[in-house]
């Protein structure tokens, strides 16, 4: 028995060009980039949050938004450095924070959709980011239940 994959499509607006594609990990929470990522593993390890102790590094991430202060674009720009990197970032609210940090990631990243993508995309779903052409693809993840 063959499963069939759901595709789903979204437009919105580039940040940084560039495609690319991973597995999604979504947050509904802001996350801090100063104090609130470990930049040398691509870990978020802010205190309360909802994937504290889960690394970004190689994923899609998609997120609200920023938030704390302007450190976060260095957070970012270190995880570029050691390797970590998200593959692509997804994200609604843009801010200089964000923006910045997106920027010196220099993964593909895109904003303003037709959907919210929170909405739509869900941790483990498969992303294809193409920045360039402002189109993303979500191949949903299969279905766990028989």
């Amino acid at each position: 028995m063959s499963e069939i994959l759901t595709k789903i499509i979204l437009r919105g607006r580039c940040v940084v060009p560039g495609v690319s594609e991973g597995e999604a990990l979504v947050t509904g929470q802001q996350i801090s980039g100063w104090g609130g990522i470990d930049s040398r593993t691509g870990t978020i390890v802010e205190t309360r949050h909802e994937l504290r102790d889960i690394s970004f590094a190689g994923k899609v991430l998609v997120f609200p938004g920023a938030k704390g202060s302007s450190g976060w674009s260095n957070a970012f720009h270190l995880t570029r450095t050691f390797g970590v990197a998200p593959a692509a970032m997804l994200f609604n609210e843009m801010t200089t924070k964000v923006a910045l940090g997106a920027v010196v990631t220099r993964a593909p990243c895109m904003t303003d959709f037709d959907q919210n993508p929170l909405d739509v995309i869900e941790t483990g779903d498969w992303v294809r980011v193409d920045a360039d052409q402002g189109v993303v693809e979500i191949t949903k993840r299969p279905s766990s239940q028989p």
